[in-house]
C-alpha cells in the first residue's frame, strides 16, 4: 500500500508500545488525532487517518460506560491498554474504542470520525453494502460508519494495536503536522456527561470535512 507503514520509502512511521496508551485518556485522545490505523482482512487492507475523537474517563465520568463499574460488557476497559474496546450501540452499530491509562483504571478514546486514506474502494463498498454512502468524506464520518469501513465488529474486542504485525494496528507519522486542534462537547451523550461545561471531550482537526455533526441530545417529554 502506497503511503502506508509498509513503505518507508515514503514515510517513516511508528507503531506505540503499551506504554504510549498507559497515559491520560486526554493525552491520549490528542495524540490519536493524524494517526493511522491500519486494518487488514483476507479483502484486502484500509487505511484510515483519525480526524475526530471523544475521552471517555471511567469512574470520574458520568458518560462513560465503566462510571458505575465493570461489566461484562465494559470488561476491555479495565484491562491492559493499547487493547481495542468495541462494543454494541443501541443493538445496531458497532463503536470503536482504544483503551488507555493503568491496568484497573477504565478509560478509553472513542474513534468518532477518519478519513479513508488507502484502500477507499475496499471501505466504500463496506459502506454501500451496509447502507447509503454518498461521498467518499461520509465513508468514515461517525463511529458506526468508521468501524464498518474497518470491518470491525464484536470478535474485535480486546484486539491488541501495539503489535506490528496484527490485523488492525495504530501507526504515527514521524513529524506529522496535525493543524489546528478543536474541543467541544460529545456527541449523543446525556446527561450530566453531555455538558459542554463540564466535559468538552470531543476533539478534532479544524476544517476536515470528514468531522461528524454535533447533535446534541434531546431532552425527553414527559
Amino acid at each position: 500500500m502506497a503511503g502506508t507503514p509498509e513503505s518507508d520509502a515514503v514515510s517513516p512511521w511508528e507503531v506505540p508500545g503499551r506504554a504510549w496508551y498507559a497515559r491520560g485518556v486526554h493525552d491520549v485522545a490528542r495524540d490519536l488525532l493524524g494517526a493511522w490505523l491500519v486494518r487488514r482482512t483476507a479483502e484486502g487492507a484500509v487505511a484510515l487517518r483519525v480526524t475526530e475523537v471523544e475521552a471517555y474517563d471511567g469512574e470520574n465520568d458520568p458518560g462513560s460506560h465503566a462510571f458505575r463499574g465493570r461489566t461484562a460488557r465494559n470488561a476491555t476497559m479495565f484491562g491492559e491498554p493499547g487493547r481495542l474496546y468495541v462494543y454494541r450501540h443501541l443493538g445496531l452499530h458497532h463503536c470503536v474504542n482504544v483503551v488507555c491509562g493503568p491496568v484497573g483504571r477504565a478509560s478509553a478514546v472513542l474513534l468518532r470520525a477518519g478519513e479513508v486514506v488507502d484502500g477507499v474502494a475496499l471501505a466504500r463498498a463496506r459502506r454501500l453494502a451496509a447502507g447509503a454512502c454518498d461521498t467518499d468524506r461520509q465513508i468514515a464520518r461517525g463511529p458506526a460508519r468508521l468501524a464498518v469501513a474497518l470491518a470491525l465488529t464484536l470478535p474485535d474486542d480486546g484486539a491488541d494495536l501495539t503489535d506490528p504485525g496484527a490485523p488492525l494496528v495504530v501507526t504515527l507519522p514521524v513529524d506529522r503536522e496535525r493543524g489546528a486542534i478543536a474541543t467541544g462537547p460529545r456527541v449523543g451523550v446525556g446527561g450530566d456527561g453531555g455538558s459542554a461545561d463540564r466535559f468538552p471531550w470531543r476533539s478534532w482537526l479544524v476544517g476536515e470535512p470528514t468531522v461528524s455533526a454535533y447533535r446534541p441530545v434531546s431532552p425527553r417529554r414527559r
